[in-house]
C-alpha cells in the first residue's frame, strides 16, 4: 500500500465505524481489511486502533494520525476539483439531505434550476425527518431546522424560521377556533413521530409563564409532507416549520393558531428555529457544494 491509501483506508475504517462496514464501502473482503490494516499499523510501529469482538475504537496516536489524515484527503480533494472542473464549468458529486416537506417545496425546484445551469454535476438527494449521519452517509452537506448538537458539524444561517399551529380554515369553520391552549384537547391534533417518540407535547409561552399542553393524537405519521397534506385536507391542527407552510397561510388555505406564544415541542424549545445548511467538519468544500449554497440563498430571495 502507498500512503495515500493507508490514509484512506484508516479514514475509511473511522467513518464507517468499523472493518467490515469500510470494506463493504471499498469493496474488500473482512480478511482484506484486517490484513491491510495490521501492515499499515506496522509500517507505522504504531497501533491506530483498539479492537475488541464488538468495537472498534481509536487509540490516541490514532486519533492525531486520523485528523492529519483528513486535512491530507480534503487539500487533495480541494486541489482535484480545481484540476478536474473545466474553466467555467462545475462537475462533480452532490450529496444533499433535507426534511421531507421543505426537500419537495424548496431544495428539489431549487435543485431542479441549478442543474439546468451546471449540468455536469451529479446530485443526489435524501429526505428524512430524522438528521442524518453526514459522514456515515456520505453528504456533501443537509438543509435543517434548528440548531444540532454535534460540535463536528459546520452550519451557515440561510434564513430564520419558526414554529406554528396551523389548520385548514375548512376545519375551523366546522370545529370552531380555540381561544386558550387548553381547548386543544378537545380538537383533532395530527402529531409528528421522531424515532419513536410523538411530538405531542406542544409548549406555550406568555406574560414569561410557560405551559405545556399534551395533546391526545388523532392522526400520527412520521413524514412532514404527509403532514402537511392532512392539514391542507381539513383534518386538524398541526405544528409546522414556518417555511414548510408559508405559502399556505400566504395564499390562504392554512391559519396560523397562537402566533404570539406557540412555542414548540418541549421546554428545550425556543422561538427561533433558523434555516441553515450543515456541513462535515472540513477546511475545504468542494466547488460545486459552495456554488450550489450561494445559489440555494439566492434562490429562496424569490420565494
Amino acid at each position: 500500500m502507498g500512503k495515500l491509501e493507508d490514509i484512506t483506508l484508516l479514514v475509511e475504517v473511522v467513518e464507517a465505524g468499523g472493518l467490515a462496514a469500510a470494506g463493504r464501502r471499498m469493496n474488500l473482503s473482512p480478511a482484506t481489511m484486517t490484513a491491510r490494516l495490521k501492515a499499515l499499523e506496522e509500517r507505522y510501529q504504531t497501533r491506530f486502533f483498539n479492537r475488541s469482538t464488538r468495537a472498534i475504537a481509536l487509540t490516541r496516536a490514532g486519533e492525531e494520525f486520523y485528523h492529519a489524515a483528513l486535512r491530507v484527503l480534503e487539500e487533495m480533494a480541494q486541489a482535484e476539483s480545481k484540476l478536474t472542473q473545466k474553466e467555467g464549468v462545475l462537475s462533480g458529486s452532490l450529496r444533499i439531505s433535507a426534511s421531507s416537506d421543505f426537500g419537495r417545496q424548496y431544495l428539489s425546484p431549487a435543485l431542479l434550476d441549478f442543474s439546468r445551469l451546471h449540468p455536469e454535476v451529479r446530485s443526489s438527494v435524501y429526505l428524512s425527518e430524522n438528521v442524518v449521519d453526514l459522514i456515515a452517509n456520505r453528504l456533501d452537506m443537509s438543509v435543517r431546522f434548528g440548531n444540532l448538537p454535534d460540535s463536528n458539524l459546520v452550519t451557515k444561517f440561510i434564513r430564520p424560521n419558526h414554529r406554528v399551529l396551523v389548520a385548514a380554515k375548512s376545519y375551523l369553520e366546522t370545529h370552531g377556533i380555540p381561544q386558550h391552549p387548553d381547548e386543544l384537547h378537545a380538537h383533532r391534533c395530527l402529531v409528528m413521530e421522531q424515532r419513536g417518540t410523538l411530538m405531542n407535547e406542544w409548549r406555550f409561552e406568555e406574560k414569561g409563564e410557560s405551559a405545556v399542553v399534551r395533546v391526545t393524537p388523532a392522526m400520527v405519521c412520521d413524514d412532514g409532507a404527509l403532514l402537511r397534506q392532512w392539514v391542507l385536507a381539513g383534518a386538524g391542527i398541526a405544528s409546522k416549520s414556518w417555511w414548510d407552510i408559508k405559502r399556505d397561510v400566504e395564499q390562504g388555505r392554512l391559519a396560523v393558531l397562537f402566533a404570539e406564544c406557540f412555542i414548540g415541542f418541549s421546554r428545550h424549545d425556543k422561538k427561533q428555529v433558523g434555516l441553515q445548511f450543515v456541513y462535515p467538519q472540513r477546511r475545504f468544500q468542494p466547488l460545486q457544494v459552495t456554488a450550489f449554497s450561494e445559489f440555494f440563498i439566492n434562490w429562496l430571495d424569490n420565494e
